[in-house]
């Protein structure tokens, strides 16, 4: 059935994975859906670059009469490389930030980011530190050199670590929740994506993934399993969450820090 008020999403990453499955979701339930990727989609941005960041900014603005009802930032690597904490950092918050115009002139506006359960994982200061400070050159010149120590698994954890605390410290304000905007973040576990299938069919690497993403209930999560809580935390029906990271991760996030966090 159409919802009784169809709302205008504009969905990041919408070429596969959550973001794919998210804008599928929304879409059958008769929603307006303005999809951005690198290519192929309503907008097609480079998130890593501060002219794709405009770019998806200006063209969302074009598309959308100047209004959007909800905005999902979906977008994002897992690379040894510093592109991950420019796309997964700096272009989710040039996205939220640039749209909250947008939003502020919607219907009951709503904004959510993905971040990840390798928010918790110990990580690496210099990056998530630099990325908050806003300092994307010190934030790439740590990436890299994170990379050089052979520490380059630990970029994208800081990248999600910076991204979650981005929205613990911002939901609150008064741009966000001051305007009528609740702003969440949700944290999944491993998800079966493109980006994350070849790399669990790699002899010993499943196994080591689920040695630190431990998912008791119901394993490894399908991207069509997460859209259903990005369609809930950006609905009319979400009145009063905001500031939250939201654990959609079979259980790891309690198995590995236990009862003290919450």
């Amino acid at each position: 059935m159409p919802p009784a008020r169809p709302r205008t999403y504009l969905v990041t990453g919408a070429a596969s994975g959550i973001g794919e499955a998210t804008t599928a979701r929304l879409r059958a339930q008769g929603h307006t859906v303005l999809g951005a990727d690198l290519a192929g989609s309503d907008i097609d941005a480079d998130l890593s670059t501060p002219e794709g960041r405009t770019r998806l900014v200006d063209r969302a603005r074009e598309l959308s009469g100047g209004r959007l009802d909800a905005v999902i930032a979906s977008a994002g690597l897992h690379l040894y490389d510093p592109r991950t904490v420019q796309v997964n950092y700096f272009g989710a918050v040039a996205t939220l930030e640039g749209l909250r115009p947008l939003l502020a002139a919607g219907g009951d506006p709503r904004a959510v980011v993905v971040s990840s359960l390798t928010a918790i994982h110990p990580h690496d200061p210099a990056i998530a530190d630099a990325a908050l400070a806003g300092d994307e050159s010190a934030a790439i010149a740590a990436a890299e050199a994170a990379v050089q120590r052979g520490e380059g698994h630990a970029v994208y954890g800081s990248s999600k670590n910076a991204l979650a605390r981005w929205v613990r410290r911002t939901a609150a304000t008064a741009a966000w929740a001051g305007a009528g905007i609740p702003l969440n973040a949700v944290a999944p576990g491993t998800v079966l994506t493109p980006m994350t299938e070849p790399m669990l069919a790699t002899p010993g690497v499943r196994e080591a993934v689920d040695s630190v993403i431990p998912m008791p209930l119901n394993g490894h999560a399908a991207a069509e399993q997460v859209a259903p809580l990005l369609d809930f935390l950006t609905s009319p029906e979400n009145t009063h969450v905001t500031g939250q990271i939201v654990f959609i991760d079979g259980g790891a996030d309690a198995t590995l820090r236990g009862e003290g966090a919450w």
